[in-house]
């Protein structure tokens, strides 16, 4: 007879151990299918971000930052070392490290809250039931009375650029944080996220990179006047990004990957080292149900899901990459407690507004909220308050003093409707807008805020002041 289960969650990423977590601390039997096996050939929990995404980016950004500052830019503060060496074989020692340090820890967290983890494929059945496919091909069928579907998301792929990880030669974002050389030359098709920070990444450590976008805007969901800037930051650091240009053809030689493209001026075409498709990423959701479960999935293959991640199906609730929303790893964290907490009986909520977005760039940029151009869109009187990192003082000492905070304000009930950052630890800082916006707060609010001296955050409370011409720092206009 078949087990039964209060709560099984399909995927262990970031929402699904995340939500079996939760689901266990409330009380909840739960049992949680996740057929991840890691480069050591053994079964892993945390999914795409802490196997191939968010942790060995992160470490690898920090990586090659360390390296970068220590041949450019240790010498302004007087600080002059020679003989600065790249031991490329350790810095992806440190990261495989790190990233079994994190999963293993999500196992010992299984263990400790008594979820138990149901290693192979699952697939929702009809009536709630779960089939799960080991590795070996044997399978077995499990009953519950609810279901999490938090499968995640993949790269798309395109019919022009088709990735070959195990060769090395075009990759997606897996094979590019698994590079054993510095690659002389890297193209990159695709200006977003992915693509700059493994652009930079590889740029610090020696690579030439080229990156093809095809849009004409640079990073259209940050706010217009954040992206002008970082693009100005990236062209500095020798970034070769170029907008409005159509990817067409490639083709494998022996120098590489030769890459025929398209912008206004016509057709082109550079031959690269190595090939890095980042266009994006789609819903994992293929085989994730059978049909006559009757699962309701749209043409892009996200599941229908409602305010509280609720199904089609009473009882099925999906969470994370595969329902609509951001594509990012604490969204899918906090739809996860949210479902975890409703499926209890509880009020779990999860307030969209309030959502942090982060590029691990250097300068990083982070913002929540409203962008300028949203609010005119839609036609909310704002005001604007802003500061520069030039004016900072812990900015000037840190040798960072590149960036701007922008506020952005009701015009009228003052309430904070945006913050957005490029500059030093934008990651950390955006945090102080995120929890001002959770519990709408005013820029009034944050300027009346006695804020460390000398800070970052400073410019934060700057920008705030500035919503009202009233910044102590700088010129108001």
């Amino acid at each position: 007879m078949a087990k039964t289960y209060d709560v099984v969650v399909i995927g262990g990423g970031p929402a699904g151990y995340v939500a079996a977590i939760r689901c266990a601390q409330l009380g909840l039997e739960t049992a949680c299918v996740e057929k991840w096996i890691n480069s050591k050939g053994a079964p892993a929990l945390g999914g795409t971000c802490l196997n191939v995404g968010c942790i060995p980016s992160k470490t690898l950004l920090e990586s090659s930052e360390q390296y970068h500052r220590l041949q450019h830019e240790l010498g302004a503060h007087g600080i002059h070392i020679e003989g600065v060496r790249l031991d490329l074989d350790q810095m992806m020692a440190r990261k495989e490290d790190i990233v079994l340090q994190l999963t293993n820890g999500i196992s010992a967290l299984f263990k400790a809250n008594g979820v138990e983890w149901l290693k192979g494929h699952g697939k929702l059945l009809v009536d709630r039931q779960v089939e799960v496919t080991a590795q070996d091909g044997s399978v077995e069928v499990v009953n519950a009375d609810n279901v999490i579907i938090a499968t995640g998301s993949k790269p798309i792929d395109i019919g022009a650029a088709r990735v070959d990880n195990a060769e090395g030669l075009i990759v997606d974002s897996t094979g590019a944080l698994d590079f054993r050389t510095v690659p002389a030359t890297l193209g990159v098709i695709g200006a977003g996220v992915i693509g700059l920070e493994m652009g930079s990444v590889w740029s610090r450590l020696g690579s030439k990179v080229i990156m093809l976008e095809a849009v004409e805007d640079f990073l259209v969901l940050a706010d217009q006047q954040i992206a002008r800037d970082a693009l100005r930051q990236f062209k500095k650091q020798g970034l070769d990004i170029r907008l409005g240009t159509r990817v067409m053809a490639t083709e494998k030689t022996a120098a590489g990957v030769k890459v025929q493209f398209r912008d206004k001026t016509g057709d082109h075409e550079i031959t690269v080292e190595k090939l890095l498709v980042s266009v994006g990423r789609r819903p994992n959701t293929d085989n994730i149900a059978a049909p006559e479960a009757g699962l309701l999935l749209d043409e892009r293959g996200f599941i229908h899901a409602n305010d509280i991640c609720e199904t089609n199906l009473p009882g099925v609730y999906a969470i994370g990459d595969v329902v609509r929303g951001p594509m990012l790893a604490h969204k899918g964290s906090e739809e996860g407690i949210m479902v975890a907490e409703n499926i209890a009986g509880q009020h779990g909520h999860l307030n969209y507004d309030a959502i942090p977005w982060v590029i691990y760039t250097a300068p990083e940029i982070a913002w929540v909220g409203k962008t300028e151009q949203a609010l005119k869109t839609e036609g909310i009187p704002y005001k604007i308050g802003s500061f520069p990192f030039s004016a900072n003082g812990r900015a000037k000492a840190m040798e960072a003093a590149v960036g701007m905070v922008k506020i952005l304000a009701h015009a009228e009930t003052d309430e904070l409707l945006g913050c957005h950052i490029i500059g030093p630890f934008a990651s950390e800082l955006v945090q102080e807008a995120v929890l001002a916006m959770e519990f709408h707060a005013s820029s009034e609010d944050l300027a009346r805020t006695i804020h460390g001296h000398p800070t970052l955050y400073e410019a934060i409370h700057e920008a705030a002041l500035s919503v009202h011409g009233r910044a102590i720092h700088k010129i108001n206009t």
